[in-house]
């Protein structure tokens, strides 16, 4: 630093020897487009927009987590926003349906998905500038970044509806209309991926042409074009290098990332210089209270309509229509000293995978006290969350109690299946769809929660359907799967929502929980108007009202 002040008064000094170029010198450390215009630049860059699939680098991250506990299942009937009335508020109101714009929540996703999206134009725009790339290289490098592109304006999508769509042309970034419908634009750069990527990962985070195949697909499945997304499923289903893995578990824990049914996952990891923040940082809240590992925050707990939604009758079949009629036995209201035997019933065993309840086994930390690892049970229920918990042992290395190196399981290929059951059911294929989510149910049933001595932790049972006697039946059978097998996986509302029946099971949902959680009193999800969130008051505060048009 002395030596840069002494050669500045040398210059001043010496004004006809020196100019104002040593005013202009490009900052040591700082990436421009010169610098980067190359192979190595266009790979950092876009690692730089894959980093952002987790929601963390682009401002507050609990609220815009690549989970979407919020959106997806808090705003459903398969979670409460859990630990107790004062803390983080908001999400209250996003769960009672309040259409409150200026919630800080929402601007948090914004900023999140429209950042992903200008790191992913940043690695299109220098993969056309690099001259020391050959055109194979070009066209992986513009397939994976227009994926990303494509993702990240389908989380927007899925939450808005009408939002802008920004490519690598737009310079103007404070004028951009939602006046138009993106779905195409979306479909387009899916369609290049699919196109351009490669077949196999050349690493393991990254997208293939299959990864780009299933979210093409499911973004058909949005739009019901069933006769559109049939055969991409089908060839990810026939052709790609998938499988379902022996236990159903396996697709939520660390030792076994990465697996074979592993379509789209996003990367985390702890201990790498990160402070925890490459750990499922958005998903940091969700950890049981108290004296349980994590120690914080009580938030996102399971409702007690999903974990009604687990029982079965006597065939092993769930029950599609009296399923919530009367209650899982749950300690709410006893102390973790008062005795308590849960509940005897016959259940499906993806439950106590998916939800952690009083008395049995949470993976291995013990057998869940109940009360003690709940912040409030009067106001977030007596349960747990428990997919994607990280193992005593298998995490590491973190930095911090919350930090998890759980991966997320953007697309899997049950999710996949069960997408294929709904084409079948919708063109009135019975047989495929029965099949389909049998394959779904016998694979529920091969590995269980077990107690200390090895035995089923509880009364366990899970049967193939015998028939799909309608297309009505077949549907709500096949709907009623996804949610089981898919439960807390941030999908629920959007399925909801793009099924068309949202209206009809939440307000059925916001009756009955209404009893139990005083909070959802006089809560309503309007038809026409709640299916999408409310566009951030900040970003139409920037833009204007007479450019981003806000939500119905």
């Amino acid at each position: 630093m002395k030596k840069s002040i002494l050669t500045a008064m040398v210059c001043v000094g010496m004004l006809t020897s020196c100019g104002k170029e040593f005013l202009e010198t490009t900052p040591l450390g700082v990436g421009n487009e010169q610098s980067l215009s190359n192979k190595n630049g266009v790979n950092a860059v876009l690692i730089g927009a894959y980093s952002l699939l987790d929601g963390v680098g682009a401002g507050p991250v609990n609220t815009s987590s690549v989970s979407n506990w919020i959106y997806g299942s808090v705003a459903s009937d398969d979670a409460y926003k859990g630990s107790d009335v004062g803390d983080q508020a908001q999400i209250t109101t996003i769960e009672r349906y309040i259409p409150q714009a200026d919630i800080g929540a929402y601007n948090d996703k914004w900023v999140a998905v429209y950042d992903g999206v200008s790191r992913s134009n940043n690695a299109i725009k220098l993969t056309g500038l690099a001259t020391d790339m050959t055109d194979a290289e070009k066209a992986q490098a513009l397939g994976e970044a227009r994926f990303l592109r494509a993702w990240y304006h389908f989380e927007a999508k899925k939450l808005w509806n009408m939002v802008p769509y920004v490519d690598e042309n737009v310079t103007d970034f404070i004028n951009l209309p939602n006046d138009q419908d993106i779905w195409p634009m979306i479909e387009a750069d899916f369609q290049f991926a699919v196109d351009n990527v490669s077949a196999t990962k050349a690493q393991v985070g990254r997208v293939s042409k299959w990864t780009a195949k299933a979210a093409l697909a499911k973004v058909h499945m949005y739009q019901q074009d069933y006769a559109a997304a049939k055969p991409l499923l089908d060839d990810v289903i026939n052709n790609g290098p998938f499988a379902l893995v022996n236990s159903f578990h396996d697709n939520f824990r660390i030792a076994t990332e990465n697996n074979s049914e592993s379509i789209f996952e996003v990367q985390m990891s702890v201990g790498d210089g990160g402070n925890g923040q490459n750990g499922s940082w958005g998903d940091n809240y969700n950890f049981p209270y108290g004296s349980a590992p994590g120690g914080c925050c009580g938030f996102y707990q399971p409702s007690q309509n999903l974990v009604n939604a687990f029982k079965t009758d006597a065939a092993g079949l769930p029950l599609l229509d009296t399923f919530n009629s009367v209650d899982v036995k749950n300690d709410e209201g006893l102390a973790s000293t008062d005795a308590f035997t849960p509940y005897e019933g016959t259940l499906d065993p993806r439950l106590d995978w998916t939800v952690g309840r009083r008395g049995l086994p949470f993976l291995n930390w013990g057998v869940h006290p109940g009360k003690n690892w709940i912040r409030d049970q009067a106001f977030g229920g007596p349960y747990t969350f428990k997919k994607f918990f990280a193992y005593s042992g298998e995490n590491a290395g973190a930095e911090s109690p919350r930090a998890n190196a759980n991966n997320y399981r953007a697309i899997r290929f049950a999710d996949v299946l069960l997408m294929r059951a709904e084409v079948a059911v919708e063109q009135n294929d019975l047989a495929t769809a029965l099949k389909i989510v049998n394959q779904i149910r016998t694979r529920a049933g091969n590995v269980v929660v077990t107690d200390a001595s090895g035995k089923p932790a509880a009364n366990y049972l899970v049967k193939p359907y015998p028939a799909f006697s309608t297309q009505d039946y077949a549907r709500k059978a096949v709907r009623f799967e996804r949610r089981v097998e898919l439960a807390m996986e941030g999908h629920r509302h959007f399925d909801l929502v793009r099924w068309g029946v949202a209206d009809v099971v939440l307000n059925a949902y916001l009756t009955k929980e209404s009893v139990k959680r005083s909070y959802l009193k006089g809560a309503t999800f309007v038809k026409g108007k709640s299916e999408y969130f409310p566009i951030p008051q900040a970003q139409i505060d920037i833009m204007g009202a007479d450019v981003l048009r806000q939500n119905p």
